[in-house]
């Protein structure tokens, strides 16, 4: 049993010091990892994120962030990642990072991901540049992810976990108004993790969301923005049901 502990849309300030570990402290009696999902700062600058890096630095469990759109907004997010990797935290876009935890190779694949929308109403890539330029961002951070997962396979992970920002399927953000869905996430996140497998997706961004959702492939989604699970951390706990995850019968959730 894999237990995930994950979080999102924390966006700690220069004033947010110590608001969370006291929590994170007690990981390494609950969970095997921590995964960030976004939004870790209010406005994307180096001193925010060097904050949240206190905040993870020396827990008893590996750390596992992607960046949200808050993390972007000072166009700082290269600093951003760079204060958080000196903590020891692994930064993922586009890539992904193979952890021995518990003596499985379980591998975490990571995308900030974009907008877009979903399945029947969503945007594509006809008309302006701009509205092409829009789209076209929005399938690079989709491909980034399924390429980041199908090495991870390759590379003899036993457990994947897909780690994303913007929501892959609109499950979780029932609760939120309707006009906003494509500004909130995209299909092709679930897509890509559809076509290249994984057992767990996790994700944020949709404050007014719900936490529970599943890919048209049948891949669980959790939606781990903090106003929506209403504590410092989730834990989802992954264990094998008899079957490997590529033979359809996946990893048991719970």
């Amino acid at each position: 049993m894999i237990r995930v502990a994950a979080i999102g849309d924390i966006h700690f300030g220069t004033d947010s010091a110590g608001l969370l570990r006291p929590a994170f402290d007690t990981l390494g009696e609950c969970a095997d990892v921590l995964l960030l999902a976004g939004d870790l700062t209010r406005h994307g600058t180096a001193e925010e994120a060097r904050v949240v890096a206190s905040e993870v630095a020396g827990l008893p469990v590996p750390v596992v962030a992607v960046l949200g759109n808050h993390d972007y907004h000072s166009n700082q997010q290269a600093a951003v990642a760079r204060e958080l990797r000196a903590a020891g935290v692994h930064v993922l876009e586009g890539e992904g990072v193979l952890l021995d935890l518990g003596g499985r190779r379980v591998g975490v694949a990571g995308t900030k991901g974009f907008c877009g929308g979903f399945a029947g109403r969503s945007g594509s890539e006809f008309g302006e540049p701009e509205m092409k330029d829009f789209i076209r961002c929005t399938r690079g951070y989709a491909e980034g992810l399924g390429r980041a997962l199908r090495e991870l396979r390759e590379a003899g992970s036993t457990l994947r976990i897909a780690l994303t920002h913007y929501a892959p399927v609109p499950d979780t953000l029932a609760g939120e108004p309707r006009e906003i869905y494509p500004f909130l996430g995209s299909y092709l996140l679930a897509e890509a993790v559809d076509e290249e497998g994984a057992d767990l997706i996790i994700h944020g961004h949709a404050h007014q969301g719900t936490e529970h959702g599943m890919t048209a492939g049948g891949v669980r989604v959790r939606n781990v923005a903090m106003p929506v699970i209403d504590r410092a951390f989730a834990v989802y706990h992954v264990t094998p049901d008899g079957h490997g995850p590529e033979a359809g019968g996946g990893w048991g959730l719970g």
